[in-house]
């Protein structure tokens, strides 16, 4: 009997890039601080690439922003990166992660953070019940384990999470530790290992209901990641994620390079409000148009060639992509990507940009 192959929909940092993390252990003659994997200058070298080790650059940042990240990790002091959707911050942070305890798994989704017990532990209630507040019945939340195993733990969008609990987390960050009141003894007390630290995210745009903790602010580091703001390193990024994800999902597509320079164009126009040669255009309301969605439509039309167009990826299809990224649920959004057409698209005269303006009448 054959045994049907399992592939995961989305593997974690740590898996994806295993060769290169074993390549860079291999490599790494510099200090490496108590509780981590790699030192600071084989984690740089991790997100930003290493061309001799064969390492490729996963994020366009600045060099001295991922260098800062990953100083003040080693500092009693969390770490924030704060940017516009779409900029990369959730994939840095899985990065840094990974590098640094090669398990990028640990994370809290601030929005699904209501009460202490989901920030710090939770309890069986069966076991509970059965044999009283034990080790055995304690349910540990990522904070915890992070703690308790010396690992980074990611926060995702840190402000979505209530001002209390966020307090909570100050005293994380101040004290490393957590006190259980319902044991006693030893076990009623976790001091954070070597290697413990947090590093947040949050959306500069949409900030959520509830405003950044004051206190949390004085005792975290804050980054600001920005959009890539070079058109080529932008066509770069997108090509080559595009490019992974299909390989991930086993997608076997021609790709016409006009496409993902096309998109990107697009994307980069829309959402800088200026076209390349410096002309002034509408920004939409309510897309962010970012690099990421950029990949998410690149991989969406490739996923619609291989099923749909036996395999071929062409400029023919591009526009009924981008409509799902570009309009959302600001009606006036539809009048300034006509213009946005009319005004710039209709002008040039590309082959490819022909093939972009003849779809003009879908939107």
């Amino acid at each position: 009997m054959s045994r049907k192959k399992i592939t995961l929909q989305r593997q974690p940092a740590e898996m994806m890039f295993s060769e290169e993390l074993k390549r860079l252990k291999d490599w790494d003659s510099h200090p490496v601080p108590p509780g981590w994997n790699l030192s600071p200058i084989a984690v740089e070298a991790f997100v930003l690439g290493h061309p001799e080790l064969n390492v490729e650059p996963k994020v366009v940042a600045d060099p001295g922003v991922i260098t800062r990240v990953i100083i003040g990790l080693l500092t009693d002091r969390g770490c924030l990166l704060i940017g516009e959707p779409g900029t990369a911050k959730s994939w840095i942070s899985e990065l840094v992660a990974a590098a640094i305890s090669g398990d990028s798994s640990l994370t809290l989704q601030g929005g699904a953070v209501a009460e202490v017990g989901q920030l710090l532990y939770t309890w069986n209630r069966a076991i509970l019940a059965e044999r009283g507040p034990c080790m055995e019945a304690l349910v540990p939340s990522p904070i915890y384990r992070g703690m308790r195993d010396g690992k980074m733990v990611r926060f995702e969008e840190v402000a979505r999470c209530p001002q209390p609990l966020q307090d909570a987390l100050l005293s994380i960050l101040s004290d490393r530790v957590i006190t259980i009141p319902e044991l006693s003894g030893k076990d009623g007390v976790l001091y954070a290992r070597a290697g413990f630290n947090v590093i947040a995210t949050s959306n500069s745009v949409d900030e959520g209901v509830h405003h950044m903790s004051a206190a949390l602010k004085r005792r975290m580091n804050f980054e600001m990641i920005h959009p890539i703001r070079q058109l080529a390193d932008e066509i770069e990024v997108v090509d080559r994620e595009v490019r992974r994800l299909n390989r991930m999902a086993e997608l076997e597509v021609d790709m016409d390079e006009s496409v993902i320079e096309v998109l990107v164009t697009i994307f980069h126009e829309l959402r800088n409000g200026q076209t390349l040669d410096g002309r002034s255009t509408d920004r939409l309301a309510g897309a962010t148009m970012s690099t990421a969605e950029a990949v998410g439509v690149g991989h969406a039309m490739s996923v619609h060639a291989y099923y749909y167009n036996e395999g071929r990826l062409g400029l023919d299809q591009l526009v009924h992509f981008i409509i799902g990224s570009a309009l959302k649920d600001h009606p006036e959004d539809r009048r300034r990507l006509r213009h946005f057409f009319d005004t710039e698209i209709a002008k040039r005269k590309s082959h490819a940009w022909r093939a972009v303006w003849a779809q003009r009448e879908l939107i």
